[in-house]
């Protein structure tokens, strides 16, 4: 199990840093628009705390997605600006997934995860958090079921998305076979079987 946690992480840093953004195109690289404005729209779905969202999450039975970024993290910008900001991706996290958002770097902000309490900090080095921006996805039970690195393109994150919220990691699917078969997370068996039938 836990190794299509490592191939689905690999493949998407591959992903990421093979990725490049074009300059005229980003805001956080100094388009006119401010920096501030960009942001509240990007973020608009990540209101919690991490206590309220994990509260939430078991719940309505959802799963956590938690965003790791720091206040001068270029990337955290873009991933606001480009993944987060747009609508597509929005209406899945509204829907589908509980939404927080931690700055890595406060000491003000505590948690408590698993019966322990942490400071911003602590909790992004117990999730072995070493770069910016990362995201965090938790089940609805509180169990951790993948942290990933880097800035994530919308294209990809929504396939994420749906490998996460489809559980298609509980039916030892990669993820790279959910982008083989564009998004269908059928259960293999339950196919044979149908095919065998027709």
């Amino acid at each position: 199990m836990k190794n299509i946690f490592y191939i689905m992480l690999l493949i998407i840093t591959v992903t990421v840093f093979s990725f490049s953004c074009n300059k005229s195109e980003s805001v956080a690289q100094g388009k006119s628009e401010s920096n501030s404005t960009v942001e509240k729209v990007g973020i608009k779905n990540f209101t919690l705390t991490f206590n309220k969202g994990l509260e939430k999450a078991s719940n309505e039975k959802k799963n956590m997605l938690v965003d790791f970024y720091t206040d001068w993290c270029h990337w955290c910008k873009v991933m606001d600006e480009k993944t987060f900001n747009n609508p597509e991706i929005a209406k899945k996290l509204s829907e589908r997934f509980v939404t927080v958002r931690l700055n890595a770097e406060s000491r003000t902000e505590t948690a408590t995860f698993k019966g322990k309490k942490y400071d911003n900090i602590e909790i992004t080095r117990a999730f072995r958090v070493r770069g910016f921006p990362s995201l965090a996805f938790i089940s609805s039970e509180q169990e951790i079921i993948t942290v990933i690195p880097g800035y994530i393109p919308p294209e990809t994150f929504t396939l994420i998305l749906d490998y996460i919220d489809q559980e298609c990691y509980k039916k030892q699917m990669s993820f790279e076979e959910f982008m083989k078969k564009k998004g269908e997370c059928e259960d293999s068996l339950r196919t044979e079987k149908r095919d065998a039938k027709i």
